[in-house]
């Protein structure tokens, strides 16, 4: 598995369980749990820590469901990995020194697909 920048191991696995859910379904920690524990070994009170500890750190929302909760993001991952690219730019020297590394860096597929979004951007507010 990837670790998730900003996250730490287990948080990273359980947001990467959440993330390829269904956005609109809430989870609870056991069915994360049995995720869990089917590869690892891992006890249901970490799993139900941390999911605690990510809610109270903002990326979990969560609803009570009789004794449990059930939890969902508060983003989508790819909304995650657009916050962690503006922390990047923000903080890693001039932006537009930035820019062209990152862009030196990408293969012809990511480059279009960059584009492609640059194009649709400006569509959206009207400019060309």
């Amino acid at each position: 598995m990837v670790r998730v920048r900003g996250f730490g191991e287990l948080e990273a696995a359980i947001m990467d369980r959440l993330w390829n859910r269904d956005p609109e379904t809430d989870t609870t920690v056991r069915e994360i749990f049995d995720e869990l524990s089917a590869k690892r070994r891992i006890a249901y009170t970490t799993v139900m820590s941390t999911m605690d500890n990510l809610h109270g750190k903002g990326w979990l929302s969560r609803k009570r469901d009789g004794k449990a909760y059930r939890y969902r993001p508060t983003l989508t991952r790819e909304e995650h990995s657009a916050r962690l690219m503006r922390e990047a730019l923000s903080g890693g020297g001039r932006s537009e020194a930035v820019l062209s590394h990152f862009v030196a860096q990408i293969d012809a597929e990511e480059s279009a697909d960059l584009r492609a979004a640059l194009r649709r951007l400006a569509r959206k507010s009207g400019r060309r």
